[in-house]
């Protein structure tokens, strides 16, 4: 705790270099205000999904050397987007034609003009980076492969690049808007030759801006122009990468949400939203309140009619007068409108809770029966509270049910790259692993991503991010340079815009408005205005970490890591980042790719360096200096399994070491969730997944390739579990279903590696109570004689009726990891002695039988089924075989969703395991299986 509170921003977040200058930004929070709407559309951008063959079987163009100019394409035109002039139509802006301002002489005035040629320029999507832009183009190869985005010049985004966009107008009668937001780092934006605004108003990632642009735009082509100015996270409230992957050259300077042309009549609609009531406990009732803003653009005065309906209910509206350019705030009450009182209202759940319905808010504000604007929103109702409790953690209640949060720590593409199939891939893994929560420190995603968050039923935690301009003021260890009173203003537009932006999602179930460090008493109270404001309903947390802010209070979380390798046996104790509390961000480290990532980001001579090596820097691990070797890890694995023969030896190691490491992590923070003392409230593994080809911090790889880390946390968080303690030996039932489970039977059996039974008990006639509940059934003896240094334990779970309805087989010594608390460093605590696991190396070799069938349906879903058979002579059990559905080539075909994979069987006992995937991801081949294990030699298999 007083190493926390001394140093409040985490090594792994710390920069050494910091510069201090300032800019001068003009924003008002009384302005922008008015520039808080909600459901604006978005459009996806093209992106860079994970590609289905090796990148080595991608020709790649040449890389420029460094320094040297980019490769212009042959010919760019501003792309050309069609705005229709229906009133309350929002049309985002279809791409742009982007250059350097280093390579472009020509005059604001001209750039930003109908006609100009943007010959040479690069074509970017509706939401792209600089950098995006140019990879998209060709520019350069692959960047995550290898070291190659160090050739990059970083000193050709020193300087601002021009954005350009055209659009179309038929009738300029009706009022024109233009509605911006997601500027890196700020911009000087132009309409038809006609500056409209300054960096010093539009500036920072997540600010929202709105500009009449009625009296620029003329019949026919119209001209949007951005001059982009670089990118610092030090110095700009935007974002940044810290330490978890090398960050990309142009630090995300571009436009990455969606710039949207609007129109309307003589009165605009905004801020249309729903506050929502649910009757607490019974649940029974909701009452909703809807809000609006009514404005009138003319220079008249108007009488609107503004009616409305909610989720197809009965019709509500009044007419209200404006004067000319007043602005006024409607709001509709269930007092007087008995349609926003809903009886048996269809509750939103958190997935594996309950379902995910959605009410739709539709509005229209009239003149003279004509529309001038129209609003939809969707919404869900939910209530969520997130009290202290008696030992002073965070813990989350959704709809009156307390839960643990099992979460993971989201990261977007590098390069902010917006590819809708390939999220929605990853959040469903992340409900295939049992994780029920994402969270997103910083790089706040489109608003797609909290659609699709809704719609899965994931809760989200979004919030600011650590170290960088963010915490400048109050995480002095940190990178971030002190504000100005414009970055006060740009913050608390930042939140306005956000809270507006968020509020109507029931995933987001809160936000952090601090990371590392809670705000000072000023920043925060700009925080709470602008929430309050926005009638934000969901908790407000004051920080990720062990702290507090003087009007909020305690954060009830705890950031007390470990970020680096420790022993599963750590999580069990209530120290540190054990299973106590609310760990917002914990993990044990690196997380090594199976061998199909890494030979796609990794050249040879590196993967040869890889296991080799352990004490050199790792390109794809970290640019902190805390994290770029593998030394800590390298020296468990070394120890407790043995010193690694080769590239595939190192990887077999280490995905048997991941599993039980993830496993074990989450095993023990869902027993003690319901402790009397000192429970676990929720845990974040840091993280879900990374942003690039990683070598560390990822549940799941880049390519969506599954390995130990992955099949660790789905075993751990199955609905029905069965799990071995490493503090006290004993074997606990955790039941996450809702409902109870009665007449099971559990079964722990010891065995030597090579198949020997040792020690067998079991505890039939188990009931369990439902939604978390945990319960010790059987207890190992500290002594069991015979038993060898190395040790099998497999645990068996089945039902009333006999079904095996959860199985998990652990790798255990007699030795056990021995861990130095008194010595624990905020990244990890040291082990002075390791379990010896080498024991697994005699294992014999068994071979492992397999059948498979494969169907296809009309949706272009295919499922293959397989079944796998200890096909062995002896007793020698089949350790963590694992299944990769493959193509013709042998590439893996992702992503795939599987029943269950990593699995153990001993002789006679079989298995039958599904997986799911997209047809269209086979490209036309035969799906293959390829089966491999621990001491099971590799083989493919037809499945189709």
């Amino acid at each position: 705790m007083l190493r926390r509170l001394a140093h409040p921003c985490r090594h792994r977040r710390h920069w050494r270099h910091r510069s201090h200058c300032t800019r001068a930004v003009a924003l008002a929070v009384a302005g922008l205000a008015l520039l808080l709407t909600a459901g604006t559309s978005g459009a996806a951008a093209p992106a860079v999904p994970a590609p289905a063959v090796p990148a080595s079987a991608v020709p790649a163009p040449a890389v420029p050397a460094p320094g040297t100019a980019a490769r212009t394409p042959a010919a760019a035109t501003a792309p050309r987007t069609v705005v229709p002039d229906a009133p309350g139509s929002a049309t985002p802006l279809s791409g742009y034609a982007v250059q350097s301002t280093a390579k472009v002489t020509d005059t604001a005035e001209a750039v930003s003009s109908p006609g100009y040629p943007a010959t040479g320029w690069y074509p970017a999507g509706p939401r792209s980076t600089v950098l995006a832009a140019l990879l998209a183009a060709g520019v350069y190869p692959d960047p995550f492969h290898s070291t190659r985005q160090k050739l990059i010049p970083a000193t050709d985004f020193t300087v601002p690049w021009w954005y350009r966009s055209d659009f179309t107008l038929a009738d300029t009668t009706a009022r024109t808007h233009l509605d911006l937001s997601g500027v890196i780092s700020a911009a000087d934006v132009y309409v038809n030759g006609h500056r409209i605004a300054t960096t010093d108003t539009v500036t920072g990632a997540y600010t929202r801006h709105e500009f009449d642009v009625t009296a620029l735009v003329r019949p026919g082509t119209n001209t949007v122009a951005f001059r982009i100015q670089p990118n610092n996270p030090r110095k700009h409230l935007t974002m940044g990468w810290l330490d978890w992957l090398q960050p990309p050259p142009d630090q995300n300077m571009g436009i990455v949400r969606d710039v949207t042309v609007r129109r309307a009549g003589p009165v605009a609609l905004r801020d249309a939203h729903v506050v929502t009531a649910l009757a607490m406990p019974s649940m029974a009732s909701a009452d909703l309140t809807v809000k609006a803003r009514l404005r009138n653009d003319s220079d008249a005065t108007v009488t609107t009619t503004l009616s409305g309906t909610v989720g197809g209910g009965a019709p509500f509206g009044r007419s209200v007068t404006l004067a000319p350019h007043e602005t006024r705030a409607v709001a509709f009450a269930p007092a007087e409108h008995p349609a926003l009182r809903l009886e048996s209202p269809r509750v939103w759940w958190p997935a594996h809770m309950g379902g995910q319905p959605m009410y739709d808010l539709d509005l229209t504000a009239t003149v003279n029966a004509t529309p001038s604007d129209t609003a939809h929103q969707a919404f869900g109702i939910r209530d969520v509270r997130a009290p202290l409790n008696a030992d002073g953690a965070r813990q989350y209640e959704v709809n009156g049910r307390p839960l643990l949060i099992k979460g993971g720590g989201w990261s977007p593409d590098e390069f902010l790259r917006w590819d809708p199939t390939y999220t929605e891939d990853r959040l469903k893994y992340a409900l295939d692993l049992g994780l029920n929560t994402l969270r997103l420190e910083g790089h706040i995603e489109p608003d797609e991503f909290f659609d699709l968050a809704d719609r899965h039923g994931i809760l989200t935690l979004p919030g600011w991010e650590c170290c960088t301009k963010w915490e400048g003021e109050t995480n002095r260890s940190g990178s971030g340079e002190r504000w100005t009173g414009a970055d006060h203003a740009v913050a608390r537009a930042s939140m306005a815009a956000e809270a507006a932006r968020l509020r109507h999602h029931p995933s987001v179930i809160s936000f952090l408005i601090g990371s590392d460090a809670a705000p000072n008493e000023e920043i925060e109270r700009g925080y709470l205005d602008a929430l309050k404001a926005a009638d934000w309903t969901a908790p407000v947390i004051p920080a990720a970490s062990d702290t507090s802010s003087p009007i909020t209070g305690r954060s009830g979380m705890k950031m007390t890591g470990p970020y680096d390798w420790v022993p599963p046996g750590y999580w069990y104790d209530k120290r540190d980042g054990g299973a106590s509390g609310f760990n917002s961000e914990t993990s044990a480290g690196p997380d090594i790719p199976t061998l199909d990532t890494l030979r796609r980001m990794m050249t040879p001579a590196e993967l040869e360096t890889l296991w080799k090596d352990p004490a050199a820097p790792q390109y794809h691990r970290s640019p902190s200096a805390t994290f770029d070797t593998l030394e800590l890890y390298a020296a468990a694995l070394t120890a407790r399994y043995g010193a690694p023969a080769s590239l595939e030896d190192y990887v077999r190691k280490a995905q048997l070491a991941q599993y039980e490491n993830v496993r074990a992590q989450f095993e023990a923070y869902a027993r003690n969730a319901k402790d009397p003392s000192d429970p676990s409230t929720g845990v974040v593994y840091w993280m879900f997944n990374s942003g690039w080809t990683s070598l560390h911090w990822q549940l799941v790889d880049r390519y969506l390739d599954q390995g130990g880390a992955y099949f660790g946390a789905k075993k751990a968080n199955e609905p029905l579990h069965v799990q071995y303690g490493y503090d006290d030996r004993s074997v606990a039932v955790v039941n996450n279903r809702p409902a109870p489970a009665s007449g099971l039977t559990a079964r722990v059996t010891l065995f030597a590696p090579d198949g020997t039974l040792k020690y067998d008990r079991t505890a039939s006639g188990l009931s369990m109570a439902g939604g978390g509940a945990s319960r010790t059934v059987l207890t190992v003896p500290a002594s069991v004689p015979g038993l060898p240094t190395t040790y099998l334990a497999r645990l068996l779970l089945t039902d009333a009726a006999g079904r095996e309805v959860s199985r998990n087989v652990y790798w255990l010594s007699t030795e056990e990891d021995v861990l130095d608390h008194e010595r624990s460093d905020w990244y990890y605590t040291p082990t002075t002695s390791y379990a010896d696991l080498r024991g697994l190396n005699a294992m014999p070799r068994t071979a492992v039988a397999a059948t498979a069938s494969t169907t296809a349906d009309a949706s272009g879903t295919t499922t293959t089924t397989v079944t796998l058979r200890h096909a062995g002579n002896g007793g020698t059990p089949a350790l963590l075989t694992d299944v990769h559905l493959v193509g013709e080539q042998g590439a893996p075909v992702l992503p795939v969703r599987w029943t269950d994979n990593q699995v153990s069987l001993w002789p006679g006992e079989s298995v039958t395991l599904t997986a799911t995937y997209r047809t269209a991801d086979l490209h036309g081949s035969p799906p293959r299986l390829r089966i491999s294990g621990w001491n099971t030699p590799t083989s493919t298999i037809p499945a189709a």
